[in-house]
């Protein structure tokens, strides 16, 4: 499974650029659109099934090992510090240790779940991946970030929530498994937004109300007029910039685009489900990693949520983990129900 953090239709449109001012960043986005397709048609990865008995695990300390592509895009690269070595000096091969470390922290002390595929899988990271490269991915193995153009994006380990969003579809991978593509490539790409988020606000220790619930932030220079890539409190909203556009997300299914770009839309639509657990995690208050997070993480790991789930399916499930959770009625259960009635999917 190839999942990348920067949508082909925000590429696309830095890859049109004209202006000499641009060329550069121009080109990095057409030589990652081109690595986007060739990865994906060399190095796609089967989901695999869970492992036997990996829920209930206790979670054991991280192993991470990070390499330095060294502007190459051979993987994984060189090692450049491995679990316990101190920080290299190197900003990149620092923040992606500490990010795999905040992302494991996460699901060991909100979920109990010990690393990404529930059993104790190492946490492998490259950095500097190929010549200013538009992208950070994850490739079914491992995790891996460009530089950024300098122009438009700034380095890809600048940004926390990026680093979870990525390893999250790990998770996704070794649970329910979800198909990229349509709306279950959007659920996909929406449970790493959650995931990616809720990582972010566990670290710093954000309430619900404190937390920006931008995905992204900080991976824009200022040239660029916005945000983050993506809103998840108000989809659509991210950015409003003359070279990347307007942030064309959702905020419910009035909005839902149908086509057939972008795996059908996984990023587009990503913002309709991302915005029904804001508005519960808002309903609810506190820390968004407790109850909310809980019902989605249930519902993710569950063993019921079918590969081709659809957002109806999907927020049925969630009704029915509150419900078993907290209880018929439960604020939390009405709060999951409230969600999905606003964001126009129906129960």
């Amino acid at each position: 499974m190839f999942c990348s953090i920067i949508p082909p239709y925000m590429l696309r449109r830095l890859a049109a650029q004209q202006e000499p001012r641009l060329s550069g960043a121009a080109r990095a986005a057409r030589e990652a659109l081109l690595h986007v397709k060739s990865f994906q048609a060399s190095r796609i990865v089967p989901s695999p099934a869970p492992p036997p008995g990996m829920r209930g695990l206790k979670p054991a300390s991280p192993e991470r090992t990070v390499y330095d592509a060294k502007f190459s895009e051979q993987l994984p690269g060189s090692v450049v510090r491995k679990e316990g070595e101190p920080a290299t000096g190197d900003p990149a091969a620092d923040e992606a240790y500490d990010g795999l470390g905040h992302t494991h922290r996460l699901y060991a002390e909100a979920f109990g779940r010990n690393s990404i595929d529930g059993n104790g899988m190492p946490l492998d990271a490259t950095v500097h991946f190929g010549r200013l490269y538009d992208n950070a991915f994850w490739d079914g193995r491992q995790m891996v970030f460009g530089d950024g153009d300098g122009q438009v994006f700034e380095r890809f380990t600048k940004s926390l929530s990026v680093i979870g969003h990525e390893l999250a579809h790990g998770v996704t991978q070794y649970s329910a498994g979800l198909a990229y593509r349509n709306q279950a490539g959007a659920l996909n790409e929406s449970m790493s937004d959650v995931f990616g988020a809720l990582v972010e606000q566990h670290v710093r220790k954000q309430s619900t109300a404190e937390a920006s619930w931008l995905i992204g932030e900080g991976l824009f220079t200022d040239q660029v007029q916005g945000s983050a890539l993506r809103s998840m409190k108000a989809p659509g909203t991210a950015y409003d910039d003359d070279v990347l556009g307007k942030d064309p997300q959702p905020d419910s299914m009035d909005g839902y685009i149908r086509t057939s770009a972008d795996n059908g839309g996984v990023h587009l639509n990503s913002g309709i489900p991302n915005r029904a657990f804001c508005l519960v995690a808002t309903a609810l208050g506190g820390n968004a990693w407790d109850a909310p997070a809980q019902i989605w993480y249930e519902t993710l790991t569950g063993g019921t949520l079918a590969p081709n789930a659809t957002f109806r399916a999907f927020a049925k499930a969630t009704a029915l983990s509150a419900k078993e959770l907290f209880g018929a009625g439960s604020k939390e259960h009405d709060a999951v129900r409230s969600a999905w009635e606003t964001v126009k999917v129906k129960l």
